[in-house]
């Protein structure tokens, strides 16, 4: 949960965002034995720090003894002088992880790159969770890594948030990593777990620190995104974690309050006048939902319009899945099944489970029940997460 603060911190003192890495997954090893013997400290992130700090001096001592560099570090590491310790305070480096993230979406380095390196580094995603979410295979996602990692280096790009003038051409880069973290926090592609509010609290903190620094339209309209999606969290899951679908949702548990910050969000984006981006007609298909007394009286009509939109300002069979399945609510099942069909013919969502998920879905509406178990088998064998499967496995199962 710290990792990213931890690497933020540590990229910081050393100038090296690599290294950072690198001596915050030696502190890591070295707490697994220390701790374990000696019991968990007071403050394990300032142990952690700590001890990448002392491993970041024996990296610099190793590359050149008696560096002037080398001994500053040294010096500060003296916990006898004053304010030593004041770089490495864990309630104070939270603008670390922000500068970690628009030094890791530079532009030297292409945009898929730059979010993959930033959600593996800042969001603690794997390379799996990654590829899933950029629908490419894993060896593509490790490369593109690698490669960022490599040029980064090379560059000898500095560890900073960017002045005013430079953080434009990142920012839709940040905006995308916040967007996938959440996305990976409100539907988890793997683990046990269906949702991980982890992930998701902090993108919504992320994109809170970036709403001071940068108050663009999208960004309101990524923080309306995420609170309006966030407000249904309390009635996603049962008691027991098993996941409980849009149709089945108890709305008197949503959380209120998160719908009146995301509309007051979404509001102060189209104030800007300028149309609403990939990030606020998400927001405004989500508040459509969050105003619906139930799924039957949403209003799906304009559902479909707003995804029609998205599909021309960001295309993504993704994208054009979920359209169908609002056109299967306002249109009906069989008119979205020939429009899931022709998306299928495309390929383009690939090994992913929500292609047979949907398809399932529509052919169980039309009562074609041997077409829909095989779907949903066929979804369930690909679905990385085991809250997911169970709920697909329990619809294969009805008669």
């Amino acid at each position: 949960m710290e990792s990213a603060r931890i690497v933020g911190a540590l990229a910081r003192y050393t100038g090296d965002f690599a290294l950072a890495e690198d001596v915050a997954q030696e502190a890591l090893a070295e707490a697994l034995v220390g701790w374990a013997t000696g019991g968990i400290p007071d403050s394990p992130v300032a142990w952690l720090l700590t001890a990448g700090r002392r491993r970041a001096i024996d990296a610099f001592r190793r590359r050149a003894a008696g560096d002037e560099r080398y001994a500053v570090l040294a010096r500060d590491l003296d916990e006898t002088t004053p304010g030593a310790d004041l770089l490495f305070d864990p309630d104070a480096i939270d603008d670390d992880v922000l500068a970690l993230m628009f030094t890791a979406c530079h532009p030297l380095l292409p945009k898929e790159s730059r979010i993959a390196l930033t959600l593996r580094v800042v969001g603690g995603l794997t390379t799996d969770e990654i590829a899933k979410a950029f629908l490419v295979p894993v060896p593509t996602v490790q490369a593109r890594i690698t490669r960022a990692k490599k040029t980064l280096a090379a560059a000898h790009v500095p560890f900073q948030v960017p002045d005013a003038r430079e953080r434009p051409e990142r920012l839709s880069s940040v905006l995308s990593v916040i967007y996938l973290v959440f996305t990976e926090g409100s539907s988890a592609t793997g683990g046990d777990s269906w949702i991980r509010t982890d992930l998701a609290g902090e993108a919504q903190r992320l994109a809170r620190v970036l709403a001071r620094l940068e108050p663009e339209p999208e960004v309101f309209g990524l923080i309306a995104l995420m609170e309006l999606t966030a407000a249904r969290f309390p009635a996603r899951v049962d008691a027991s974690g098993k996941p409980v679908l849009l149709d089945e949702q108890d709305r008197l548990r949503w959380d209120r309050s998160a719908i009146v910050r995301g509309r007051a969000a979404l509001e102060r984006a189209i104030a800007a006048g300028r149309g609403l981006g990939p990030y606020g007609l998400q927001a405004s298909i989500a508040e459509c939902h969050a105003v619906a007394p139930s799924v039957r009286e949403t209003d799906w009509d304009r559902i479909v319009v707003l995804y029609e939109a998205l599909g021309r300002v960001a295309p993504s069979p993704v994208v054009e899945l979920n359209r169908t399945v609002a056109v299967a609510m306002a249109s009906g099942p069989a008119v979205a099944l020939t429009q899931v069909d022709e998306l299928a013919e495309g390929g383009g969502l690939g090994a992913s489970h929500l292609l047979p998920a949907v398809r399932a879905e529509l052919l169980s509406r039309l009562g074609r029940r041997a077409e829909a178990r095989d779907e949903y088998l066929r979804a369930a064998e690909l679905c990385g997460n085991a809250a997911e499967r169970a709920v697909l496995l329990e619809k294969a199962a009805r008669p």
